[in-house]
């Protein structure tokens, strides 16, 4: 049968990118390509314990619908969360979403019209672009460095006529590049951004995860310092997927008012309310003050896997293997040596027993661009040099190979 789809099916990626991952399914694989919490670390037994002292009317209500807005309990203690984090919860609106996904694909349906232009990151987070996709945006993309977007180029993207409709960001802990923009870059983009009237979706996943007080300084978003003019034009998205647990997808979106209310009326039309239960889980776990001492916790067991991961990289991988080194998040984004074919280092790599994610899967067009991500938030420390070792000596094999 011949079905006719819609034209934003034309937007999904192309099968061969899967194809490639679809060759990392081996149990014996050492896995560096997950973007998600290791399971040993979710807080289970406080969850346990939690729910053994619900009542029944707490039972009854956890399970029924709730307001589209979010849950009243949960929003309270979330706003109680981002206040003592200087974030202006008096004159923006938050509202929960099913995961940060949902949020950014509500933001997209509120403002893309298709052919209307999204200014992105370049890497950037393949979550955020397909969004846009899905409404058939034009995508423009500018590159990254060590201290965040390209400015120039962002200069030149604001320039389109007609307007761009957004900027994407992810300034802080970036998946996949790990870096984090300077306060100058970020200074800089704000005067660029300052009277344009393009939204600027700042997308912070991974902002509690840093690994000492200079990463925390740094990487304080900018929805928490900047005037009352840029604030409004900041529509800044979080997520507990990263710090609390994923398959609860509970996340939120801090936005102006007028915005607000139009996430409120389109969240109708997805799923009316997002789980009860889990925001029910989270108000819970944030009252109790565990959700502070998690985290902490959980930032030191991913500060240690960086180190080990980084100590294996500088063993194992030829020194033309370049990279920033990550101060918090969740990833080290590789650029390969000169002669080294990202494609097959993958599956040679595979062969071997490890896996990582390739590059082209964060290109905005999804083109080769001589990286790979490794992530080493969900492989345990005793896997991770044996796994870097077999990449690394991969790639030397492969240079030697050019000679």
């Amino acid at each position: 049968m011949n079905f006719e789809f819609s034209n934003c099916v034309k937007s999904f990626r192309s099968s061969a990118i899967r194809d490639l991952m679809s060759l990392a399914t081996r149990s014996d694989i050492i896995s560096f390509a997950g973007g998600m919490p290791g399971n040993e670390l979710f807080p289970v037994e406080d969850m346990v314990k939690m729910s053994s002292e619900f009542t029944r009317k707490e039972w009854e209500e956890a399970m029924q619908y709730g307001p589209t807005p979010g849950n009243p309990g949960l929003l309270r203690e979330l706003t109680e969360f981002l206040r003592r984090r200087g974030f202006p919860v008096d004159t923006n609106k938050l509202i929960i979403t099913t995961g940060s996904l949902q949020g950014l694909n509500i933001l997209a349906k509120l403002f893309i019209n298709p052919g209307d232009t999204v200014i992105t990151e370049n890497p950037v987070f393949i979550g955020g672009v397909s969004s846009f996709l899905s409404y058939e945006a034009n995508i423009i993309s500018c590159d990254l460095d060590a201290d965040g977007i390209n400015i120039e180029q962002l200069k030149e993207a604001v320039k389109q006529n007609p307007k761009p409709k957004l900027l994407y960001i992810t300034p802080n802990f970036h998946n996949p590049a790990g870096l984090v923009y300077s306060r100058q870059r970020r200074e800089e983009l704000l005067e660029v951004m300052r009277g344009t009237e393009i939204p600027i979706i700042e997308d912070d996943a991974y902002g509690e995860l840093y690994y000492d007080d200079e990463a925390y300084k740094i990487s304080r978003p900018m929805k928490t310092w900047v005037d009352k003019e840029m604030d409004q034009q900041i529509l800044y998205t979080g997520s507990f997927s990263k710090i609390f647990g994923p398959g609860m997808r509970v996340a939120w979106a801090l936005v102006p008012e007028v915005i607000y209310e139009k996430m409120q009326i389109c969240k109708q039309s997805i799923d009316a309310c997002s789980p009860t239960i889990s925001q029910v889980f989270a108000e819970k776990f944030i009252k109790s003050g565990k959700m502070e001492d998690y985290i902490k916790d959980i930032r030191k067991v991913y500060n240690t896997r960086r180190n080990y991961m980084l100590e294996a990289i500088k063993k194992y991988f030829p020194a033309e293997a370049t990279y920033v080194k990550p101060i918090g998040g969740f990833y080290f984004w590789i650029k390969m040596p000169q002669g080294v074919d990202e494609e097959q280092l993958f599956r040679r790599a595979i062969d071997q027993g490890a896996v990582f994610v390739l590059g082209s899967v964060f290109h905005p067009q999804a083109k080769k661009n001589g990286y790979i991500r490794i992530s080493y938030c969900n492989t345990p420390e005793d896997q991770i040099d044996r796994g870097i070792k077999i990449i690394g000596d991969t790639m030397k094999e492969l240079m030697a190979e050019q000679k």
